[in-house]
Formats: structure tokens, sequence, C-alpha cells
């Protein structure tokens, strides 16, 4: 094996079950076997019926999890569910291996397709926020609304504190990592990723450090962690430099669905300056700064994402109330349109 190669990882099917995923109260876990990938969902049943399909996709290195506390928040409003993306979380590798946007994006699409929960709530973190861009962009059928925390979307400038994590899209790098970093504790890595991530990393309680000590263990022992890290980022900086009508830019400008996009003023990975730029790409764009936000706002400040949320369905007439209104007009012969976004394309 050269230098440049990461370690072998073997097929999803001889793959070792390291430990179980953390579940929080009121969620469940199940596996889903799609065309050359299978992903673990993590869902939340609803209030009540009825309620509008909404999808999380996690950002890189990240999981399903990262999106429970918005979850729990939003019960009332949505039926949520949250992927974990292929090769992160309890998600095995990808048949073919293929880690790029738009990879993902397919793997999205195929969900959506196979469980007939479309048009959804589409949110997207970092990763997932450029992914959820292009599944928005090239299926608008699938999204009613769109909202956006820390999206990847290209950066001329990127900011110093994104370099260690943009370096490990070089060939070599991810392998070599993984030999300075041997006796690194499980502590460490957590406590090095929450001062990356967090705006204030003093916020996260310690049930919620003991709990992400506990999955980077688990992580660690999966064969395939780094190949999947490495790939995927790999697969953001390729995006990076795809022009047309594949640049993730332009497909943000075909979106049609209502779109919040969040931003926090210290994210040390996607600049904050890209705020007002997101929303001038954004047709239907609502942004919402948090000064004191780090990269994942939606773990950080889950109440005023979930706030922000309702006043997008609100706005843009997809609240039960507003559906039921519309629902009537259209039993009484009235010619109401559904809202649900089918007119739309997507980024990734």
């Amino acid at each position: 094996m050269s230098s440049t190669e990461l370690p072998f990882v073997p097929p999803a099917n001889v793959l070792p079950k390291v430990g179980t995923v953390r579940v929080a109260e009121g969620e469940r876990l199940r596996s889903v076997e799609l065309p050359g990938v299978t992903l673990t969902v993590r869902s939340r049943p609803p209030a009540r019926e009825g309620l509008p399909p909404a999808l999380y996709v996690h950002g890189l290195g990240g999981s399903s999890q990262n999106w429970s506390a918005l979850m729990a928040l939003l019960d009332e409003c949505v039926d949520s569910e949250a992927l974990d993306l292929p090769g992160f979380g309890d998600s095995p590798p990808p048949d073919d291996g293929d880690y790029s946007v738009t990879g993902h994006a397919r793997a999205v699409i195929r969900y959506l397709e196979a469980s007939g929960r479309g048009p959804v709530h589409l949110f997207g973190n970092s990763l997932g926020g450029a992914i959820a861009t292009r599944v928005a962009a090239v299926r608008p059928d699938l999204v009613r609304t769109l909202t956006l925390v820390s999206p990847a979307l290209p950066e001329i400038r990127v900011q110093r504190t994104a370099v260690p994590t943009g370096l490990l899209a070089v060939p070599g790098v991810a392998l070599l990592f993984t030999r300075l970093t041997r006796q690194w504790t499980a502590e460490q890595r957590v406590r090095g990723v929450m001062a990356l991530c967090y705006g204030d990393p003093g916020r996260v309680t310690p049930e919620g450090f003991s709990n992400a000590v506990q999955e980077m263990e688990r992580r660690l022992r999966l064969p395939y962690f780094w190949d999947a890290m490495a790939r995927s980022a790999r697969g953001i900086v390729n995006a990076y430099t795809l022009g047309g009508q594949q640049g993730l830019w332009r497909q943000a400008e075909r979106v049609l669905a209502p779109t919040l996009l969040v931003y926090g003023g210290r994210d040390q990975l996607v600049g904050f300056r890209m705020a007002q730029k997101a929303a001038r790409a954004f047709r239907d764009a609502r942004l919402m700064t948090l000064p004191d936000a780090g990269h994942v706002a939606m773990m950080e400040y889950p109440e005023t994402v979930a706030k922000a949320f309702r006043e997008l369905l609100a706005e843009s007439g997809e609240s039960g109330t507003q559906r039921a209104r519309r629902a009537g007009r259209a039993d009484a012969g009235g010619d109401a349109l559904d809202g649900a976004g089918t007119d739309g394309s997507m980024g990734g």
C-alpha cells in the first residue's frame, strides 16, 4: 500500500458490529436498504397524524444525532426523520464508494423516492447543506421548504481555521493524521471537534459531552471511518471547483422552495461573510444570523432555529392551519394550489 492510499475497507456485508448507537427518548432507528446503499434513519413520532414530513441531513463527520434537539422541538409541526449519510453514523459505506456531494444527494433522493414521503421540509447542515441545495435544485418535486444551517457552499477565501478540514481531501493526509493522533483519547478528539464547531463549547452539557465521547469511541472502531471522512471532504472540494449548471451557487439560484438560511457569527468552518451572498443567491430566502453561534446552530441554539422554521412555515403558507384552509377551498371546488414546491431544483 502506498503512502497516499487509505486502509482497505471491507464490503458492507462483512463489516464488524462495533456497538450500539445512542437513541434519545422518543426516537427510533431503522435500517433501509436501497439500490447501492443502506441508510440508517432516525425518526420521532409526530405529535398528531397528518403533519407534513421533514428530512434532516447532517454534515461532515456528523450523524443523524446532530438533529435530535431540533427534531424534539418540531414535533408539533412536522413528522421528522434524519438520515445517517453513507459511511457516517450507523450507515455502512456506499457500494460504489462514491462520497461526492452528488453521490450523497443521490442517496437522499433514492430514500425520498422509496419512502414516498416527498415533498418534505428539507434541512441540511454544512456538507448536508450542500447536499440539500443540490436535491432542492434538481428535484423540486421532493422539497417543500429548505432550511440550511451553515451550508458548505463555495468560498474563494476559506477561513484559516477551516484549512485542516479541507486538507483531509489531500491523498495521504487522512492516513498521516491517523498515525500522528494514534495516542489521542476520544475525550481529546471530542474537545477538539467541539472547540471547532461550537461558538461556545461551554454550552455543551456534561451528559452531551459524555454521549459524544461514547459515539467517538464507537466510530473510531469502524474500519471505514477515516476513508468516509477523507472521501467526503474530497467531495466537497471537488464540488467547489465545478462550474456551469453543476456549480453549487448556480444551483442555489435555481432553488424555488422557500429557504431559511442560518449562519453563526463564530463559525470557524463556513465564513459568516457568506451569509449575504447566500441570501442573494436563493430567490426566496430568509436570513437569520446568530452572532454567538458556531457551525452547528441547530445544536447550540435549537429553540431559536425552531422558532425561525415555524416562521418560515407561516410565511410560506405551510403551517397546518393554512394547509387545512387550502384543502377546504379545494374540496369546495376551488383551484387552490398545493404549495408543495413541486417546481424547484437542487444543489450539492
